[in-house]
């Protein structure tokens, strides 16, 4: 997908949600984010620096991207998966210690995966594995994570329970976390901002009380939708109308 023309500001230690169709630039927009893609135009700037004038290792320490839908090697632990997320600190000079051990354990604390931590990944349960790439992400200690679909194929309550948990680490962690999400309530309900997209470029962007609206709806997703007050957070909802028959 080619995305062009793209201003975006990204406030730091909360949490961005990125919206829009199938197909219409956000995973491409994120991994430019992470260095993944180069822009043929512009730049993506951390603290005001050029993400593409750093080495690698410098730009995994200062964000962690997790694909849709990872990948772990074969009767590999939690642990082990986590402690991946040290390697930006490791070089020739300077091998595992303490202070790595420290980060796993941290990591492991605060996703509650103590208990599992020589369970293979391949025993958990859909949320909790997404617990432990997310866990593999705090272990690399990056104030920026970025996530691309955390919740798919995910049932309502692991999407709650991962939701929660970024909720808590943008929180209490001063993270500032950049997700992909499908659900756009759910976007409303777990972010502080939002980015909505279209067709390659950002349609509008800004807190949800600001961006849900009947006309956004209709122009990103074509659809009709009224919007609402959610019961619970007073956050917009988006209730879409059914076509006539």
């Amino acid at each position: 997908m080619i995305v062009e023309g793209l201003t975006v500001t990204i406030p730091t230690q909360e949490i961005t949600a990125i919206i829009g169709p199938n197909g219409c630039g956000k995973s491409t927009l994120l991994k430019a984010l992470a260095r993944i893609l180069i822009p043929a135009q512009g730049k993506v700037e951390v603290n005001d620096i050029n993400i593409h004038s750093q080495p690698t290792k410098e730009i995994a320490r200062q964000l962690g991207l997790l694909p849709q839908n990872p990948r772990s090697p074969d009767a590999i632990t939690v642990s082990d998966l986590i402690r991946r997320g040290r390697y930006p600190h490791q070089s020739i000079f300077r091998q595992w210690s303490s202070d790595d051990e420290t980060s796993v354990d941290m990591a492991l604390s605060l996703t509650g995966l103590t208990n599992f931590s020589e369970r293979p990944i391949d025993e958990l349960s859909g949320g909790q594995r997404q617990r432990v790439w997310i866990a593999m992400l705090l272990a690399q200690e990056t104030p920026i994570m970025l996530l691309d679909e955390p919740t798919t194929h995910l049932d309502i309550a692991h999407q709650i329970e991962v939701l929660d948990l970024l909720k808590e680490l943008a929180k209490r962690n001063n993270r500032t976390i950049v997700m992909v999400l499908h659900d756009l309530n759910l976007a409303v309900r777990y972010a502080d901002n939002l980015v909505a997209m279209r067709d390659g470029k950002i349609k509008t962007a800004g807190k949800p009380n600001n961006v849900v609206t009947a006309q956004m709806i209709h122009e990103v997703f074509s659809i009709e939708a009224q919007i609402l007050q959610d019961p619970v957070t007073g956050s917009p909802l988006c209730i879409p109308m059914m076509k006539s028959t």
